[in-house]
């Protein structure tokens, strides 16, 4: 399989996995978005290793050791795909095994306590999607603050993650609502297991909101110091994602029943903003894509 072909099938993957990042990270320059869809890619693959192991082309150990050696690696579009990425952009594997180290908490703990081992967990599986991004969107990526700043839009692309997914975590044993916030609310375990939608859970779903929105503000602080068309797909990714919590809203908290995503006429009213912030933009295809 060719190159191209193989970062084709990437871009499939992310198309069909999230519309919003396709919609978002399309927009941008080669090789930057091929970069990104490569990266989307891969860690698709990590999480489908846990959460759907019957349907995955390989389980977590085996990903792992395909990166550790990943000069021989073969049989997978995956792994030129990967090797192209590290040649062209000055990635470290670090963040990907720790996305690992993350997705296998998932095999183990189904429960959560605490608001700081929920915020652990969010760095393991999405912070470290901000340290992979970084090398790619910015031109000096390795400043403290802006290292920060992509860790924490991972970490509030999370959080979205965790509310919007309530329902089908529950399906699947797993509860990251902490206790603590839990405890907070007067929102017990009962409620969990019945799918209580009262005060005491819009409470909890509120109180995520609002640290989903602080991490965002911190994610979003360093903006303007990447690429211009870097710029504004990160706000772009990082609005569509925050517009999930306003529909959750809309819809009443109803996260049990149904998952929550955003429609294209929102996504429309979104890009329309985004754009006029970054004036700059004028790509014909830009609402082709958006729309998608």
């Amino acid at each position: 399989m060719d190159l191209s072909t193989c970062l084709a099938s990437c871009e499939t993957m992310i198309r069909k996995g999230s519309s919003s990042f396709h919609s978002a990270f399309s927009l941008l320059p080669s090789p930057r978005k091929e970069a990104v869809f490569v990266i989307y890619a891969f860690c698709r693959m990590i999480d489908d290793s846990v959460d759907e192991p019957e349907r995955s082309r390989y389980t977590i150990d085996e990903l792992e050791r395909h990166l550790i050696g990943l000069d021989e690696a073969a049989g997978h579009f995956i792994w030129p795909s990967l090797r192209w990425l590290f040649d062209h952009f000055p990635l470290s594997k670090d963040p990907f095994f720790k996305q690992m180290e993350g997705q296998r908490r998932d095999l183990v703990v189904t429960r959560y306590t605490s608001m700081e081992q929920l915020e652990e967990y969010c760095y393991l599986v999405a912070g470290t999607v901000g340290e992979m991004l970084l090398p790619v969107l910015h031109d000096h990526p390795r400043a403290p603050s802006v290292i920060e700043s992509g860790i924490y839009l991972g970490k509030a692309m999370q959080i979205v993650n965790i509310v919007r997914d309530i329902g089908e975590d529950k399906g699947r044993g797993r509860r990251y609502l902490p206790e603590q916030l839990m405890l907070r609310h007067g929102y017990s375990e009962a409620a969990f297991m019945e799918g209580k939608v009262d005060a005491a859970f819009q409470g909890m779903i509120q109180e995520l909101d609002e640290l989903a929105h602080r991490w965002f503000r911190y994610g979003l602080r360093d903006l303007n110091t990447y690429a211009k068309e870097s710029a504004f797909s990160v706000e772009l990714a990082a609005r569509f994602y925050m517009e999930i919590l306003n529909v959750v809203k809309v819809e009443r908290y109803q996260v049990y029943a149904r998952r929550t995503f955003v429609g294209p006429i929102a996504k429309m009213r979104i890009y329309a903003e985004v754009k006029r912030k970054h004036s700059w933009l004028s790509k014909p295809s830009a609402s082709a894509a958006i729309s998608q």
